[in-house]
């Protein structure tokens, strides 16, 4: 098990399944966003606009219904977003609004197959046909 960042109080657990279905878990950080922990621990997700909740590419599947049920709700914002993901589910979320906390400790997400890079800006202004 890695430890991100290195030096940390309150030591909580995320486990990600890879698209090959291998498991990684790691030891963070209440507050560390799943987005965030991800990408330094080199896993596969791109997290396209960098955390800003305006792409889906961030886009996980939490295991455990238990878990996902004890997680704030999803903003508006991140509903419109899960709109454009790939194999959108009915636990899914975006990995960069999802923080760490004590309440979701030992939680298993899923990285689907593929992501869509849909982003806001996509759709801003577009002429109606």
């Amino acid at each position: 098990m890695v430890a991100y960042p290195r030096f940390r109080s309150r030591v909580l657990n995320v486990t990600f399944i890879d698209k090959e279905g291998s498991e990684h878990t790691f030891e963070v950080s209440a507050g560390d966003n799943l987005m965030d922990i991800a990408q330094a621990e080199d896993l596969e997700m791109e997290g396209a606009c960098g955390g800003s909740c305006a792409c889906s590419t961030c886009h996980v599947i939490v295991d455990d219904p238990n878990k996902f049920d004890a997680m704030p709700e999803p903003s508006d914002d991140e509903n419109d977003m899960l709109d454009l993901a790939f194999g959108l589910t009915e636990t899914s979320r975006l990995g960069c609004q999802v923080k760490m906390s004590k309440e979701i400790d030992g939680v298993k997400v899923r990285l689907p197959s593929m992501t869509r890079n849909l982003q806001a800006a996509d759709f801003k202004g577009a002429k109606k046909g």
